[in-house]
């Protein structure tokens, strides 16, 4: 799965550079964030500015503002669209270099179940998601660099909290101990998902593989032994519907939850007029992209799931080939 990619001196070039490639839009994608961050605070205090003192801000000083940010974002979208472009010429050549490695040993391990799947599937299931999560984990932790400096020195006046009372710097660690409360009720709860999500992945083969053989073969895929596999999937799948029900139900609740977090924990500020709705705006974005950042494993569960289940399929996979080899010698 790795060492096809990242030590095979064929991709050594698409693996690394490719990589800092997209280390490089990642971090720049975070600074224009921050700009946004900064001209939403502008932005609203003149707006409030406006609304306090009519005719205080000119019609032309308006739309410079509106024009800034229409700068920004346009710089936003060109970076994403040509990330999103490379990343994914990035994917498949991940993929082609694993599909490489497996098919030396194809003579081997083709009667392994599910092995065609294996490698037309699941190292394309593999390489997408890996690139996606290893990106959404470098965006975070860029994101805590950038934004938790500016969420500190924004709480420097938010100093009294609801029910709690005087606290320094107190959003800060609001914002950490909120996240880390999170992870950890997501951790607990969806501890079964990876091993159903596994043998969803079994009963899904071994069916598919029935129908296959019954393309080639009018004894295969008779209708008492795939009802009998279709059976097996369903089981699984209502299973499976089960547990994310009550995975679902805690994990919406609590983001849901955290967008009203900042709002209260500016109550007091907000009641005694102590900062304004630039202000307001910056620390609640601010608040959000550090929240969001330490939230990384509660926003990535059901990939993280879905990774864990491919991943066991190709370990296994990669086992046998070994265990092929072995024997072979």
């Amino acid at each position: 799965m790795f060492h096809s990619f990242f030590l095979n001196r064929k991709w050594l070039s698409w693996a690394w550079l490719g990589a800092l490639v997209l280390l490089a839009a990642t971090w720049y994608k975070v600074e224009l964030d921050v700009q946004i961050n900064t001209w939403f605070g502008d932005f609203y205090d003149a707006i409030q500015t406006m609304l306090t003192k009519p005719g205080s801000v000119t019609l032309s000083q308006y739309l410079d503002l509106v024009a800034n940010f229409a700068k920004i974002a346009a710089v936003y979208v060109l970076v994403g669209v040509v990330a999103e472009f490379f990343g994914r010429h990035y994917i498949f050549r991940w993929r082609t270099a694993m599909t490489e490695h497996y098919l030396k040993y194809w003579h081997q391990v083709r009667h392994i179940e599910g092995a065609s799947q294996r490698i037309q599937e699941d190292t394309m299931r593999f390489a997408r998601i890996m690139e996606s999560l290893g990106e959404s984990l470098l965006r975070s932790v860029m994101t805590l660099a950038a934004f938790l400096p500016i969420l500190w020195k924004l709480s420097e006046s938010i100093t009294e909290m609801p029910w709690i009372g005087k606290v320094e710097h107190a959003l800060v660690y609001l914002a950490i101990l909120f996240a880390l409360f999170g992870t950890v009720v997501m951790a607990l709860v969806g501890i079964k998902l990876p091993g159903l999500e596994f043998n969803n992945q079994k009963v899904e083969a071994a069916y598919r593989k029935e129908l296959v053989l019954g393309e080639e073969s009018a004894e295969r895929a008779q209708p008492p032994t795939v009802q009998e596999l279709f059976s097996g999937v369903r089981k699984n799948y209502f299973r499976l519907y089960f547990h994310y029900l009550y995975f679902d139900l805690i994990r919406w609740s609590y983001i849901q939850f955290g967008v009203v977090v900042p709002y209260i924990a500016l109550g007091p500020s907000l009641v005694m007029g102590l900062i304004t709705l630039g202000v307001l705006q910056e620390i609640v974005r601010a608040f959000n992209r550090v929240e969001s950042a330490f939230q990384f494993l509660v926003q990535s569960w059901p990939t993280i799931v879905e990774l864990l289940s491919i991943y066991k399929r190709l370990k296994g996979f990669e086992e046998q080939i070994q265990i092929e080899n072995i024997s072979a010698q």
